[in-house]
């Protein structure tokens, strides 16, 4: 029989080696797979979603009783939008979560190690990671915002206050930029979990950046509360579900701009870091 050159030899040993390559598409699967069968990942959109609908429906029931009773002023400044959307300061927890769950779950239960060695190229784990989570975030965040602006602006009609429809330009805002926000809530998270690496750090970090400081921040001293009401990431985001201007903060789209770069610079420092700290 007559033997096979070297370069036929060769060939399929290069053909068994390239199909077993993990690709970018190998890791996007299953990242989406892990974050699908994660526990956590249904109890986090369902609590965010009954948090946001049991608040809106709170929130415009009180808001629009109240409506009557208010001074001229406050008639002129009341906000049917962020009334009903107001759910999102427990929903962004909720989303943040998620994403740091996806990074420090892995490490919590070690599933890490064989992550990173089924796929070494540790950028595009990270990578996967992000694009996959805003896939699910996204989508699920404008539902939660629908579904919060819907129930909420029912329940101010009711009262006989001021309200919107889902048809108004601000409306529109609100809901699509209010599910932009989430997601990028969950960005926040992610990043938050692959640099600290720890679910409950990553969630004390959460809920001081999310919500602590945003609670205590008209109580900061002069020029630094001034600031920090301006330009703190989800203060300046949080703008995008109001639809009355407030000169002394920035606008929807400019504070939603300063939410995203803030998300952004943290995001380029977890991928620094993830590629050079061992698992």
């Amino acid at each position: 029989m007559k033997p096979l050159s070297r370069a036929r030899r060769g060939r399929p040993a290069s053909d068994s080696a390239g199909s077993g390559r993990a690709t970018f598409w190998h890791s996007l699967h299953a990242e989406w797979v892990k974050i699908r069968t994660m526990r956590s990942t249904l109890w986090v959109i369902l609590g965010a979603l009954a948090f946001a609908v049991g608040l809106a429906a709170l929130n415009g029931s009180s808001a629009g009783d109240e409506y009557a009773d208010l001074s001229p002023a406050d008639q002129a400044v009341f906000d049917p939008l962020e009334t009903s959307l107001m759910g999102y300061l427990v929903a962004q927890i909720a989303f943040g979560l998620l994403g740091g769950l996806v990074m420090t779950s892995e490490y919590g239960a070690r599933t890490i190690v064989p992550t990173l060695t089924s796929v070494p190229q540790r950028a595009r784990v990270l990578g996967s990671k992000a694009l996959v989570l805003v896939g699910v975030a996204l989508p699920v965040g404008i539902v939660v915002s629908l579904g919060g602006f819907l129930v909420g602006q029912a329940s101010l009609s009711g009262a006989g206050a001021p309200h919107l429809e889902l048809s108004d330009g601000v409306a529109l805002r609100g809901v699509f930029g209010g599910g932009a926000y989430l997601a990028l809530a969950a960005l926040f998270g992610l990043a938050l979990g692959a640099v600290i690496r720890s679910t409950t750090a990553t969630v004390t970090t959460l809920f001081g950046a999310m919500l602590i400081v945003q609670a205590f921040a008209p109580a900061l001293p002069g020029a630094l509360g001034d600031w920090v009401s301006k330009f703190w990431p989800p203060i300046a985001g949080g703008q995008i579900i109001t639809a009355v201007r407030d000169p002394d903060v920035l606008g929807p789209w400019t504070g939603l701009g300063v939410m995203a770069g803030c998300v952004a610079a943290l995001l380029a420092v977890a991928f620094v870091v993830f590629r050079k700290r061992d698992a």
